[in-house]
């Protein structure tokens, strides 16, 4: 006999848009939609709310936007609700009675095969990694990060030439999938869990900082090619550019690895036929798409249209 599942629906961004969308046109009955309070945004600072909140007021579900999980009347709010299971994409942290509160549990999906890439940014770091495979799990969510016992997972390859912004895009949408094939599991009653493996070997996914998004020219070819593109849309790579007497602070979206022999200090920028080399290790790294401080991505013709090179340029 299928269960009749209530369902609370924990999310903010773009990618937790396809889940909740994913339930909506199913037909399970979502009570409620817990996702971020409205910030401002953009240059204008002007508020905006999340993208799960815009697309849960076009469906007419009740929403709750707290800024602190702990807060009773919050708490009190949720318990109204009744839900018996909990879907969480993309979202914060939960307290513990939160996550206790339904008869089903509260499960998340998280962008990798876990129990790798635990962590805020599991995209991007397999990307960076060079991985030629990623996926996407869900699990049981418990007292600590992304460690809870797995339910389904669902193997997706990288493409070669991929960046984190084309991945992000297709596991939303298989990530969508594996949402409705878990809640199917759990109407059912036929859920079989599996508890995570944990080793010194993991691979994790932290915060991306302004640290861990610099550019380090005397790294590999491979490397800096996989960074480049695991930050591509957002937050960008970056380096500091030394051009003359000039400091500037550059983000790089897009860049080719060219494996070739030369003499020149590793981070030396080459100005050849209207194309940008920065010199590594057996190559170069050739520019293609950059961003100048204050002004728009340009792809590298356009910038040295308007943009005056010095004789001895530099990346650092």
């Amino acid at each position: 006999m299928k269960r009749n599942l209530k369902i609370v629906f924990m999310g903010t961004p773009d990618f937790a848009v396809s889940s909740l969308r994913a339930i909506v046109e199913k037909g399970y009955n979502v009570v409620g939609v817990i996702t971020a309070p409205d910030r401002p945004a953009g240059r204008g600072r002007k508020i905006q709310q999340s993208a799960v909140k815009t697309y849960a007021v076009s469906q007419g579900i009740k929403i709750q936007q707290p800024t602190n999980l702990k807060n009773e009347n919050f708490i009190e709010e949720l318990r109204s609700l009744h839900a018996n299971v909990q879907v969480v994409v993309a979202f914060r942290m939960l307290p513990k009675v939160v996550w206790q509160m339904p008869k089903y549990g509260t499960f998340n999906l998280h962008a990798s095969l876990l129990p790798n890439y635990r962590g805020a940014a599991p995209i991007n770091w397999a990307i960076i990694n060079g991985e030629k495979k990623t996926g996407v799990t869900t699990f049981f969510i418990d007292e600590k990060i992304d460690t809870g016992e797995i339910i389904l997972k669902k193997k997706v390859k990288i493409k070669k030439k991929e960046n984190a912004g084309n991945l992000h895009d297709r596991l939303r949408i298989v990530g969508s999938e594996l949402v409705i094939d878990t809640l199917e599991l759990i109407e059912k009653g036929n859920v079989r869990t599996k508890v995570q493996l944990s080793n010194k070997k993991l691979k994790e996914a932290p915060k991306l900082n302004k640290e861990n998004c610099r550019i380090d020219w005397s790294a590999s070819r491979r490397d800096i090619y996989n960074k480049v593109r695991g930050l591509n849309p957002h937050p960008g790579a970056w380096s500091v550019l030394i051009n003359g007497e000039d400091e500037l602070k550059v983000k790089i979206y897009a860049c080719r690895k060219m494996k070739e022999d030369h003499d020149h200090l590793l981070g030396t920028v080459v100005n050849e036929n209207n194309r940008l080399k920065v010199a590594v290790r057996k190559g170069y790294i050739l520019i293609e798409e950059i961003q100048l401080p204050g002004k728009r991505k340009m792809d590298t013709k356009s910038l040295l249209n308007g943009f005056q090179l010095s004789r001895e340029v530099k990346m650092l």
